[in-house]
């Protein structure tokens, strides 16, 4: 299992038609053993952050190049979103709240 962050940023008057090209492209994860655990949106409709999950690195690499994808990515050119994606794992038995770090 691959899991990962995504944090989405649209460029000042490209949020619509980039919140449309996240839409599109999400929908693809399952064809790629993926799946959208979380979706959320920054309160200025400017920035997402994705937490995805990939049943393993051979479908997170084949989502990177699947030709929907980039022919959409393409076709948005200069008001394509910006992503940095994070590789994470879960961290067991983070500590309580009030205890010392």
């Amino acid at each position: 299992m691959l899991t990962l962050v995504a944090i989405v940023e649209f460029a000042v008057g490209t949020e619509g038609a980039g919140q449309r090209y996240e839409d599109a492209v999400l929908a693809l994860l399952g064809r790629h053993g993926g799946h959208l655990d979380r979706r959320l949106r920054g309160t200025d409709g400017r920035t997402e952050v994705h937490v995805i999950r990939f049943d393993d690195r051979g479908g997170y690499e084949s989502f990177l190049v699947d030709p929907e994808r980039m022919a959409m990515r393409s076709a948005l050119g200069d008001s394509a979103p910006t992503t940095r994606v994070i590789e994470v794992q879960e961290v067991q038995n983070p500590p309580q709240a009030g205890q010392l770090l």
